[in-house]
């Protein structure tokens, strides 16, 4: 599994990401997006978020074991 972050900075609270993975996005009172500490979508899912989000506000890191 990936571990992935969301940039506050970055974010300008669209939801996408926690439309698409309710499992591993939520969004903050402060209408931004937060990751999960521990996500419960797949891979896929998590990747088809990071790759819907339109700023690039989530970064994936390498491969957690």
């Amino acid at each position: 599994m990936n571990k992935f972050t969301v940039d506050k900075d970055l974010c300008i609270g669209c939801g996408t990401c926690a439309a698409l993975g309710s499992g591993s996005f939520t969004m903050t009172e402060d209408g931004k997006a937060e990751a999960l500490e521990n996500p419960t979508d797949d891979d896929g899912t998590i990747q088809a978020a990071v790759d819907s989000c339109p700023v690039g506000a989530i970064k994936l890191s390498d491969l957690v074991v």
